[in-house]
């Protein structure tokens, strides 16, 4: 039944579109001179009084959402970038020409529009159309006022269609917009170098993540789709670039959820002469920036809970572990031990972990979920720390941190492992790791040896999650809602 009435609308608005052709109007037409937009007349006209009409003539131009009233008048609201405004629409300012042209209008075609701002005696600012153009005849009909475009798979397969009836949606994407910009404004202050590094690598290294791979014909090699940016970008360190940054798109071979979707947006950021706790101190910096260029304080509700930014405090892997089981992992003599105390605990974990990823199996299992104000956790395992730099008071962890934030990763830091030979050594471990079936493992890059040979400096390195952090400045519970196009399975038409 939808389906035909469907069908019914989409057949009399091409009637319609046929009409304006009749008339010598094109239903798809040209260029338009815009003099304001919605909020700015709201803003320079507000001081109108009831019934009031301003001298000044404008044009504004947007998409029709609504229209009132039969006859000889009608009332109309017009939607643009920055929000709606109403129409006046009256056969006496018109004329019967240009009112019949009125009558073939729908919601959802894109008009401009001249005339003059008044206020009604119900007291809203409208225009007073003396003159309009048909911009773009809308052939499907949008979703029922009332009831809105609520289906979640609609939404994300037809963003544009969210775009238009849902204004909260459109917001969420330009205060996005402008998160990004102030990113881009902190790191550039803080004299780094935004750089760009190959989305495509006959190697697919720098996290532990499956990849996607494709190939180039005219080379004849498999390439793979980018994990991370980390490798490259250090490579700029050894070049003496110092203080480098991307911000981008990677892509993993991952599952889907509310939190993971196969291709997302990143930072990666790298400091020379710098270490773990010196980008520990800018990630709070630059996320409590965000928050105080949006909502002007650091505290921000996220899903009914209210999030302090400020000052997040710092703990260890083992501490905080030790904090909710009771239980020292790393006091442990052997790997035996510690997989009777996770056994104890009823946590699951792989044959081939040793003491280190069989701390971090009860990490997040029973910890990471419980994580919900801002905290660093520091100090991982060096077994699960392939490009980390071990701490130097005990060998079996590194200089790394993890920024949590309701229960979820927002970033990753540490200072960079840069003895080529250690590194070396933990390739060939990530190798061996491959072979027993662990096909996240990293895989061996002798170029990146090459560049440490040169010598890579001291270097603290971090990557931040920007859809993520999106979805807290923004109080997003999924991904997909911030994401303009996330990945969707295909359906059939």
């Amino acid at each position: 039944m939808l389906e035909q009435d469907e069908n019914e609308i989409f057949r009399v608005r091409r009637e319609k579109m046929e009409a304006f052709r009749d008339k010598g109007i094109a239903p798809f037409g040209h260029r338009f001179e815009v003099s304001h937009h919605a909020q700015e007349i709201h803003e320079q006209f507000d001081s109108l009084e009831v019934e009031e009409e301003s001298s000044e003539k404008i044009s504004a131009a947007g998409r029709i959402m609504a229209i009132r009233g039969h006859g000889k008048a009608s009332f109309v609201v017009l939607n643009d970038r920055s929000g709606s405004i109403q129409l006046y629409f009256k056969l006496d300012n018109l004329g019967e020409e240009k009112y019949s042209e009125f009558k073939l209008l729908d919601i959802g075609d894109i008009i401009g529009v001249q005339g003059n701002v008044f206020r009604t005696k119900r007291g809203e600012l409208t225009i007073k159309v003396l003159n309009f153009d048909l911009l773009s005849k809308s052939l499907r009909s949008l979703p029922e006022k009332f009831h809105g475009l609520k289906d979640q798979e609609v939404r994300y397969r037809q963003r544009y269609l969210d775009l238009i009836v849902n204004p909260e949606v459109r917001e969420t994407f330009i205060r996005r917009s402008k998160i990004v910009q102030k990113i881009r404004q902190f790191m550039d202050s803080r004299d780094f170098l935004e750089v760009e590094t190959p989305v495509l690598s006959t190697l697919a290294g720098g996290a532990a993540a499956r990849p996607f791979i494709t190939h180039h014909n005219a080379l004849d090699v498999d390439l793979y789709l980018r994990i991370a940016t980390e490798l490259p970008l250090k490579r700029l360190i050894v070049g003496g670039l110092e203080r480098v940054y991307e911000m981008g798109r990677v892509f993993r071979n991952e599952g889907m959820d509310n939190r993971h979707n196969p291709e997302f947006t990143s930072i990666e950021i790298y400091q020379a002469f710098a270490d773990y706790t010196d980008l520990m101190q800018l990630t709070a910096d630059l996320v409590c920036e965000c928050a105080e260029s949006i909502f002007g304080t650091t505290k921000v509700e996220y899903q009914g809970v209210e999030l302090e930014f400020k000052n997040p405090p710092r703990i260890s892997m083992n501490e905080i572990v030790k904090q909710k089981t009771e239980m020292d992992f790393l006091s442990c003599k052997t790997v035996e031990e510690a997989r009777a105390m996770a056994n104890e605990l009823g946590v699951e974990f792989e044959d081939r972990f040793g003491i280190g990823g069989i701390l971090n199996a009860v990490f997040e299992a029973r910890v990471e979920d419980e994580l919900i104000q801002p905290v660093f956790i520091t100090h991982h395992p060096t077994e699960i720390s392939p490009l980390a730099k071990r701490n130097p008071d005990d060998p079996r962890i590194t200089d790394r941190f993890e920024y949590f934030v309701y229960g979820r990763e927002l970033a990753n830091g540490f200072t960079e492992l840069n003895d080529p030979i250690d590194q070396k050594l933990r390739f060939e471990e990530q190798a061996k790791a491959r072979e027993a079936g662990d096909d996240e493992a990293h895989v061996m890059d002798l170029d990146f040896i090459r560049a440490l040979e040169y010598g890579l400096p001291p270097t603290g390195g971090l990557g931040i999650g920007i859809d993520r952090l999106v979805m807290f400045l923004t109080d997003s519970p999924t991904i997909r809602d911030v994401l303009l196009f996330p990945t969707m399975k295909p359906i059939e038409e």
